[in-house]
This record gives structure tokens, sequence and C-alpha cells, in this order.
């Protein structure tokens, strides 16, 4: 190709014509022969250099475009870049051949998570098992409930106290001595992988703890390690972002910088004092973060939950949150796992407008991200036994990408925001902010006759802002209940967690159970007597696994006894192992059913010719649903109730008991 050599608008014409393709190859041919030299030097088979090359002539013009638009006026750009190619081909060349098996099957097989056997739980290791040794030992537990996924919440060296529940890191390449070791990790993601349970670890790459060496270094005056943070020597540069940034603990502490009396400068720290937030505009900073990951990645991980991930780039004027250049960040981690490890996916951890929440979802991006707003909707229609802002919000917001999923959770480490949309609650009459009120104080037992036993986290009284914290079993009445000794409304709760479960079991993506809520667990009160998470509320939802639960229900099961526990634990063991014999549940596709009800949510889930029609009931009063709707939707005449085995005919109207939900097929 001839290319003009004049400088001027004919020059540019041709460079945003031809794009930066030519820079990216010329690139490549200059760094190959450092590529061979550092084949040579390990003694890698040319089958290996021929699978990495190919991956990488695909996915290198994506990778340096994005790298070229973050870091391209940079002086030390193509030293960086140099880098980041040589870190991924000594990834790939020292991958565990099991590792490489995994990739070239993924490789493959690109949609493999979206299958109806995937059933995730989530646990903190100290909470559940206490370490890493202990968990091998509940292998066979997930696989009697019935999970093939795994998430552990961090699980890494972390600052002494208060570590905002593991996610202040002081070391990437070191587990909690508390919780064993990084061999230990590694022999349990290899038992993990020998039964067919996925494993799945957060990547905190928005922010590391004050005592990461990083930041060791930079308060001990090392400038390289100070770029790799926000440090400013005065108030000029963090009060003008203050202008638009908003307040993430505001009851912890007020703004997002924090001073260092050391150093005697600001920092920026956007969740608490003691967590730095990464300077990702410094491509230093991308690439010793890259190196992280790929450690990560070598330990047999499947999955890496990006955690923070809206606020990961800083741009005066803004909020800060979902900036362009952080999306073009999370494509180039994606696109260098494209090249090394091809196995690995993301999970996107966007807890954001549901608008911004899709923009991190994709091929390039992050393959999976949790569903922020079904989980804060099921809510909502729990406490106005309506589902008309929940149907209003999937009827435009399910669906994905090819190759993507939503993890559907009902709750997990973390609070619950009401991240709906206020432009879909405005059209349905509904205000918005007067809503999140409602909802508040119905969650935390404010409400005249609300059955919530949560409590507040972060209430803010400058905005109104609140969230809400406690477990799945105690906002759906349960703890209410059982305090009262009221049959009825236990009845009731067991009746409401199931339907919830019920709905994130089939509704299309990976359903997420935060372990602890197969046995309906309680919220746990005594946290505020530790001194380190007294003054997090977020506690109140992070129990202890009580191992008996598993004996009782043993006993129960052998003298035909059902304790409320071990019902909830039964009911929910078959739910999931009845999902897993339905192929209409892989995928995403998912189409809503009108039913004229505003107290019943329906839905058809269709797969390579199978059809499932799942309908639930949130009020604690009977419903009808009229059979024609049945019969149209599910092209037939007669069903059958995939959960109890009932039949039911389209030609009569339908009834559902409170709470009932069904998972309906053609006989």
């Amino acid at each position: 190709m001839i290319r003009s050599t004049h400088n001027g608008s004919s020059n540019q014409s041709l460079f945003a014509l031809e794009g930066l393709s030519f820079e990216a190859e010329l690139s490549l041919q200059r760094l190959t022969p450092r590529l061979t030299d550092f084949w040579d030097s390990q003694d890698v088979t040319p089958e290996l250099r021929r699978e990495f090359e190919l991956r990488l002539e695909h996915y290198w013009p994506e990778l340096f475009e994005l790298l070229f638009d973050l870091y391209g006026t940079r002086y030390d750009f193509f030293y960086h870049l140099e880098q980041i190619l040589l870190t991924a081909a000594a990834t790939w060349a020292n991958r565990p051949e099991t590792l490489r098996e995994v990739d070239r099957h993924r490789v493959n097989e690109p949609d493999w998570f979206q299958s109806e056997k995937i059933v995730g739980g989530a646990l903190y290791v100290d909470l559940f098992s206490e370490n890493l040794g202990k968990l091998r030992e509940s292998i066979d537990y997930f696989k009697q409930l019935g999970l093939t996924y795994l998430h552990l919440m961090p699980l890494f060296a972390v600052r002494p106290g208060d570590n905002d529940g593991g996610y202040a890191i002081s070391n990437y390449r070191s587990v909690d001595p508390r919780l064993g070791t990084i061999e230990d990790l590694r022999l349990l993601a290899d038992e993990l992988r020998a039964v067919g349970i996925t494993l799945v670890l957060d990547f905190v790459f928005n922010h590391t703890s004050d005592d990461h060496y990083w930041a060791q270094q930079a308060q001990a005056g090392n400038r390289e390690y100070q770029q790799f943070y926000y440090i400013f020597p005065d108030r000029t540069q963090p009060d003008q972002y203050e202008r638009t940034l908003r307040e993430i603990f505001p009851t912890v502490r007020r703004g997002n910088f924090t001073w260092h009396d050391g150093m005697q400068q600001w920092v920026w720290t956007t969740f608490n004092s003691f967590q730095w937030d990464l300077n990702y505009s410094n491509p230093a900073v991308f690439r010793a973060m890259a190196e992280e990951m790929f450690f990560l990645a070598q330990t047999g991980v499947d999955i890496l939950r990006l955690d923070a991930i809206a606020f990961i780039w800083k741009e005066m004027g803004t909020d800060c949150e979902n900036q362009p250049n952080a999306h073009k960040l999370v494509r180039a981690f994606n696109r260098l796992t494209r090249i090394a490890t091809p196995g690995l996916l993301f999970k996107s951890e966007a807890i954001v407008h549901p608008d911004e929440v899709v923009r991190y979802i994709g091929e390039d991006r992050c393959q999976i991200s949790y569903n922020p707003t079904l989980m804060a909707l099921l809510w909502e229609s729990l406490a106005t036994r309506q589902v008309r802002l929940l149907t209003k919000s999937l009827s435009h917001r399910h669906q994905l990408p090819k190759h993507t999923a939503w993890v559907n959770y009902l709750r997990c480490h973390d609070d619950i925001g009401w991240t709906f949309d206020d432009a879909d609650a405005a059209s349905l009459g509904i205000n918005a902010f007067d809503h999140r009120q409602f909802l508040n104080a119905f969650y935390t037992g404010q409400y005249e006759g609300s059955f919530a036993r949560g409590i507040p986290f972060q209430a803010n009284p400058d905005t109104g802002d609140m969230r809400i914290a406690g477990t799945m079993a105690s906002l759906a009445g349960l703890e209410q209940a059982v305090e009262q000794e009221d049959a009825h409304g236990t009845e009731m709760a067991i009746r409401r967690i199931m339907l919830l479960q019920g709905v994130t079991l089939s509704i299309g993506g990976i359903p997420l159970l935060y372990l602890g809520e197969e046995w309906g667990m309680l919220n746990d009160y005594d946290f505020v007597k530790d001194p380190a998470k007294a003054a997090d509320t977020r506690w109140v939802h992070r129990p202890k696994m009580r191992w008996e639960f598993l004996q009782e229900l043993n006993g129960h099961v052998e003298e035909g006894v059902n304790s409320i526990r071990s019902r909830i634990f039964l009911l929910l063991q078959k739910m999931i192992s009845v999902r897993k014999s339905l192929p209409a549940l892989a995928g995403q596709q998912m189409e809503l059913v009108r039913v004229n009800n505003p107290h019943l949510l329906s839905f058809v889930r269709v797969n390579t010719g199978h059809r499932l029609i799942v309908i639930g009931n949130f009020s604690e009063q009977a419903q009808t649903f009229d059979g024609n709707h049945l019969r149209t939707a599910g092209l037939g005449r007669f069903f059958e109730d995939a959960l109890t085995g009932e039949s039911y005919p389209t030609s009569s109207t339908l009834q559902l008991e409170p709470y009932q939900i069904l998972w309906l097929s053609r006989v």
C-alpha cells in the first residue's frame, strides 16, 4: 500500500480512512523478533506457538487500537506494548496443559455457560468452611444441592481489621493465610473442574488496599508508584472533581478523597479511606494489573468478576462512572485474555443505571453480568404485589447480545439498591423518588403491614438515598413469622422464597444463590460484636454456615419430618434438578406473556424446539389466568407443571394459589 508522505488534511483523511490497521500490523512486525526470542528461550513447541500466534493475529489489531486510543500519546507507549505482549506469551507458554485443554474446548463451544445445567452459588470461604482445605471437603455438598458454578468471595491477602469484606486487597498473589495458600486454591480448582463445577473469583481492579506494595512504595516517596494512584498535593483538583462526584459510603465518610498524614497529600478513595483508586491513565497500571489477572488465571479460575467496573476511569467534569475509556479498558483486558487464556470469562459487577449495565456486556467485554435490575424489581414486585414495573423493564431490558448471559440473583454479599429506570417508572405513573422511599420503608419493616426485616445501609440524609441489607429469608418475611410463631406467615414466607427462586432459575441466564439461602438463614445481628464489622450493616446478611442444618436435614428425611429449613432446602434442591432437565431453560431467549392480571408474571422460554411457560403469582391472594393465553403461548391444549407433575387443560381458567409458580410444558 502506498501511503501519503504529506502532512495536513490529506494525510489525516487517509489516516482516518485506514484507521490503525497499518500501525497495528507494523508494530506487530517489529515485535515479532522479540516474541520469537522468547519462544526460543522457553523451548516452546511449534504447536503451542502456532496456537498463540493465530489468536494473536486475529485479536491484535483491536487490542492495538484500544491501547493506542488509551495510551498512544505517552512517551513510553511502545515499551508497555512490548511488555504486555510478552506477558501474554509467557502466560500461554506456562499455562498448565489441563487449562489449555479447557481453553480449546471453550473456543469451540463459546456458549458453554448458557446451559440449563449451570447453577451457581456464592460464599465467603471463612464463613462457609473456615478455610480452602475444608471447602474441598464440601464439594459433595455442592453436588448434592446441584451447583455447577461456585463463586468464592475475595480470598486474597487483605489489610488487618476492616477490609470491606475482602475488597481491600494487599496482595493479589497470596491467599489470606487464615484461608490457606495459593496451592490450596489450585487444588480446589482442580477438584472442582474434575466434577464439572466452574470456579469464579473476584478481580478487584479498581483499587488496592493502602498496604499493598504499590501503595507502600508510594507512601515511601517512590514517584513511579505514586503515579499508580491519584495523589494530589492540595485540595485544588480534588475540589474540582468533587463538584460532579457522588458519595458511595456517605455514613462512613464524606467526599471521595482521603488526607494521608505521612505523604501530606490527598489520595482518591472512592469507597473506603483504605482503598486507593488505581490510575489507569498510566499504562504501567494497566500492564501491572494484566499481570495480576494472568496470575489469577493460572490458578484455574474460569470466570473473573470485575469488581467496581463502573469506576475505573476518571474524567474531570464528569461523575467518573461509566466513562468511554472504562469500556475501552475492559475490552483491552478481554482481548488479552482471548489471546493468552481464551477459556477465561469476565463477569461484570456494575450496579448502575440499567442502560449503563448492558454497555459492559458483550463477547468483546464481559460475557456475563449481574442483573441488578431484575433483582431489585423482583423485591419491588413482592412489596407492591404487582409486576407492572417488572414487566415494563423486562419488555425491553432482558435481551442481550449473542454469546452472553445474565447472572440472576436475589441476594449477594452486597446491599440492595433500587436500580430501576425512572423513565420506566414514570411511564406507569410512578414517582421514582417516592417509590424508592416506600421500598426502603417496606424492607426495613417501617411500612405498616410489611413482612420484611431488613436494615438500612448507607442512608444519606442529604439526598434521601438508602440501600437495604438483610438475608433473603428475613426480607421475604420468615424472620418476622418465626418470631411471632405465625404458622400462616411462615407458609407465606416460604412461598415467597420459592417464587423468587423459581423466577431466577427459569427466566434466562445463570441463576446464582448466595449460600445460606438454601436453608432460609435469617439475619445475623451478632456482627456488631466484631469491631472490624460493626460499622458495616451488610454483615447482617453474611451469616456463618451452620453445618448442623445438613445433619438435621438427613435426620428429617429419614423420619419424614419437614422442618422449615429442611423444607426450603428440599424444595430448592428439587427446583434446581428440574431446571437441569429442561432444555428450554438454556440460553437467554425470553418472551413475556400478556395475561391481563397485574399480580401475575408470565413468560415463555424457547430453545431448540423446546418450550416452557412460567407463571408466578406475586400476591398473597389466589389469582386466575385465562387458559387460552396458555394455549396460544405454549402451542398446546394440555400442560404439565414440571415442578409438581400436575396437569392443566387450556379449556378453562387456571387458578394460582398465593405466591405459586408454575413451570408448564406441553403434554
